[in-house]
C-alpha cells in the first residue's frame, strides 16, 4: 500500500529506517546522506532502490563515496537543471520534426501544383482521344498522390500533437519542481528571486504598490535541537501550511532560507500587508504542535515578521534590506509580533546603521 507524501505517520517510519540505514553503515547523519537512505526507504524511486539492492548484494554496504554518487546523480540540485535541460531538448527536437515535416509537404504540395500546372498546359494542345486519356489518367494519379500525402501528414501531425503535449506537461513539471522548496511546498530561493525582481519592475513601471514580509520562526534553533530535526522539519511545514492559507491572487510565499521565509504582496500598500502579516503571525501561534508518535503536546510556535513596502526608485535588495531591518526589531523586541518599517521600534536601528 503506497503512503501519501504528507502522511506524518509514514514519513516518522520512512525516517526511522533511514536513520537505521546510515547507523548500520557507520555513515555521518548529514543531509545528503539522510536524503538518500530517505529516498530508498519511501520506495519513490525504484531506480536508486535497484541501484542500492544491487550494490548491496555485490558489495555488502554502501561507501561514503557510493552515497555520495547516488546523491549527486539524483538528487543533487544541479540535477533539477539538467532535467529542465533534457525536457527542453527533447521538446524542442519534437518541434523540429513538426517543422520539417511541414516543410516536406509544402515541398510536395508544389511538386504537385506544377505536375498539374504540365498538365493544364497539354490539355490545351492535345488532339486525340489516346492524348486526353493518358492525361486524365495523369491528373488521377497526382490527385490520389496528393491524398494519400494529405492523410500521412494529418496522422503524423497528430502524434506530434499528442507527443508534444506531453512533453510540454513534462517541461512544465519539471520546470514548476526546480523552484519548489520540497519539504515545504512553497516557491523556493530561486523562484522568489525571479518573481520578486519582475514585481518590483512591474511597480516602478505603474506606480503601484508592494510590499514584502521577511518572517523568521522563533528560536527555531533550540526547538529544533531540543525535539530533533523531524521535529524541526513538522515545525516548517506547518509554517508553511499557515502562509499557504494567507496567501491568495498573485501573493508569492517563499522558503527564503533555513527558518526564514517571505512573502510578495503586489498591490498592497504597508497598513494592508501590515494586516497579512499580522494574520499570518495570529494563524501560526493558533497551531498546537504535536508529537503523533506519543501524542505529547510541544507547545505552539511563534513568528516574527518585518514589513516593508516599495518607495520611488527602490531595487530588490533595499526593500529587503528594509524589511529585514523591521525584522531584527520584531526580534529585538520580544518576538512573536509584527513590525512594520513606521513603527517607533525601528527608528533607532535606522539612526543607528545612518550613522
Amino acid at each position: 500500500m503506497k503512503h501519501p507524501a504528507n502522511d506524518p505517520e509514514a514519513t516518522f517510519a520512512f525516517a526511522e529506517v533511514a536513520l537505521q540505514q546510515i547507523k548500520a553503515l557507520k555513515q555521518s547523519a548529514h543531509p545528503r546522506n539522510y536524503e538518500v537512505w530517505y529516498h530508498y526507504a519511501s520506495g519513490r524511486h525504484p531506480t536508486v532502490n535497484q541501484l542500492i539492492n544491487e550494490m548491496m548484494e555485490t558489495n555488502g554496504a554502501l561507501s561514503q563515496s557510493d552515497v555520495d554518487g547516488i546523491y549527486d546523480k539524483y538528487f543533487s540540485p544541479t540535477r533539477q537543471a539538467d532535467r529542465v535541460d533534457s525536457a527542453t531538448s527533447q521538446f524542442m527536437a519534437q518541434v523540429d520534426m513538426v517543422m520539417n515535416m511541414i516543410g516536406q509537404a509544402s515541398g510536395a504540395a508544389t511538386r504537385h501544383s506544377e505536375s498539374l500546372a504540365t498538365m493544364t498546359d497539354k490539355l490545351g494542345k492535345v488532339t486525340g482521344g489516346d492524348g486526353l486519356r493518358a492525361i486524365v489518367e495523369s491528373l488521377a494519379k497526382t490527385a490520389k498522390n496528393m491524398e494519400e500525402s494529405n492523410r500521412a501528414l494529418e496522422t503524423n501531425l497528430k502524434n506530434s500533437k499528442q507527443e508534444i503535449t506531453e512533453l510540454h506537461a513534462n517541461l512544465e513539471a519539471v520546470r514548476h519542481e526546480s523552484l519548489t522548496d520540497p519539504l515545504t511546498a512553497l516557491a523556493n530561493r530561486k523562484c522568489f528571486d525571479g518573481v520578486f525582481a519582475n514585481a518590483i519592475a512591474q511597480a516602478n513601471a505603474s506606480t503601484e504598490h508592494l510590499s514584502l514580509l521577511l518572517c523568521d520562526i522563533d528560536h527555531f534553533k533550540t526547538f529544533n535541537d531540543t525535539f530533533g530535526h523531524l521535529i524541526g522539519d513538522q515545525v516548517l511545514r506547518l509554517v508553511a501550511l499557515s502562509l499557504k492559507d494567507n496567501v491568495k491572487g498573485a501573493d508569492l510565499a517563499a522558503r527564503y532560507g533555513g527558518e526564514e521565509f517571505a512573502v510578495i504582496l503586489p498591490d498592497t500598500s504597508l497598513r494592508q500587508a501590515t494586516t497579512v502579516a499580522e494574520h499570518i503571525r495570529r494563524a501560526v501561534m493558533g497551531r498546537e504542535l504535536m508529537k503523533r508518535s506519543t501524542g505529547e503536546n510541544l507547545g505552539r510556535v511563534t513568528m516574527s515578521i518585518g514589513v516593508a513596502t516599495l518607495h520611488p526608485g527602490n531595487t530588490s535588495a533595499t526593500l529587503i534590506e528594509r524589511a529585514d531591518t523591521c525584522l531584527y526589531a520584531a526580534n529585538r523586541n520580544g518576538r512573536n509580533r509584527v513590525i512594520c518599517e513606521v513603527d517607533p521600534e525601528v527608528a533607532p536601528l535606522t539612526k543607528t546603521s545612518a550613522a
